[in-house]
């Protein structure tokens, strides 16, 4: 009899609070959720404005057309944010006071591409996501055909140089020619080459020497391109632009047209010694006739080879 009493006890129990759960359920599902009980989080440490709380607020509505808790799916909902280009991550979750929450991680540009006449940024896990017609972020602006491959190397290369006070001066694009990355620089009109996108440490830590202990001293227009690729050297271009320029380029090439000629009295020379030393003892009478001709033949050689050399030191 004490059996079957607490048997009873234990099913009124349950389905008192069945029916009190189920009445909280309609209860709580009947409510609305205004503007007011919307919480969205962004995450971001960098500020970006590609969408914000307007933006949310306006897809739930759609997802939710009656405004009630009951009728909100929420998996479907956060799939719908996750799909957004501009989102990395979204949670969605509703409290028990009826709240929903909204915590969304929006992608940080590191750079914008420009390949092909395409534009769009690049984030730092290489994703890649449209610009923005109402929002453009400020980062590096990279230019050429860069295969998605480089991207994650390239967001490294971007970030080394926002972090170091000396690149962040200088440098404020990157360009690819073929297979060749060049910075592009504030200051002159020179680029710095870097070839590939390997020891980028050493390679700004190389241009950072050669603008501390030599370029610093000169006219920046001086150069058309720097090249850090190759290993422990430096290789300058000059500008042709540049009239300080004009001289050295000119004395150049002048010295380099006239490298055939001078080979050739060279060779002349060689020559004629090579021939006197096999020709047999001549007689005291051809030896007076040959030295002359010999001097004359000489003299307007050793003239015309001193001529250059004088022009190149004077200019």
């Amino acid at each position: 009899m004490k059996n079957k009493y607490r048997i009873l006890k234990i099913v009124i129990t349950v389905i008192i609070l069945g029916f009190l759960l189920s009445f909280s359920l309609k209860r709580f599902g009947g409510q609305k959720i205004s503007d007011d009980k919307i919480s969205v989080k962004m995450s971001e440490k960098t500020p970006v404005y590609f969408i914000d709380e307007k933006d949310i607020k306006e897809i739930v509505k759609k997802e939710n057309p009656s405004e009630k808790v009951g009728d909100l799916n929420i998996p479907a909902l956060e799939k719908k944010i996750n799909n957004l280009p501009a989102v990395d991550s979204a949670n969605v979750y509703l409290n028990l006071n009826g709240k929903l929450n909204l915590d969304i991680k929006q992608r940080v540009p590191v750079f914008r591409l420009n390949n092909n006449g395409k534009d769009f940024y690049v984030d730092e896990k290489g994703v890649e996501f449209p610009i923005s017609k109402t929002y453009s972020h400020p980062c590096m602006l990279v230019t050429g055909n860069v295969k998605p491959a480089e991207y994650e190397k390239l967001a490294e290369l971007v970030e080394k140089i926002d972090k170091d006070d000396f690149s962040k001066k200088y440098f404020i694009g990157i360009s690819k020619d073929k297979d060749n990355y060049n910075l592009l620089t504030s200051e002159g009109n020179y680029k710095v080459e870097i070839g590939d996108l390997d020891n980028i440490e050493f390679k700004v830590k190389g241009f950072k020497a050669f603008v501390e202990k030599y370029l610093v001293y000169q006219d920046s227009q001086k150069y058309s391109m720097i090249s850090v690729k190759y290993q422990n050297q430096i290789v300058t271009t000059l500008n042709p632009y540049f009239k300080e320029n004009d001289s050295i380029l000119k004395a150049g090439n002048l010295e380099l047209a006239k490298i055939p000629a001078a080979a050739k009295t060279r060779l002349a020379e060689t020559k004629k010694s090579s021939s006197s030393s096999a020709k047999p003892k001549e007689s005291s009478t051809t030896k007076t006739t040959a030295k002359p001709k010999e001097k004359k033949k000489k003299t307007p050689e050793k003239k015309s080879a001193a001529k250059p050399k004088a022009k190149i030191k004077i200019e």
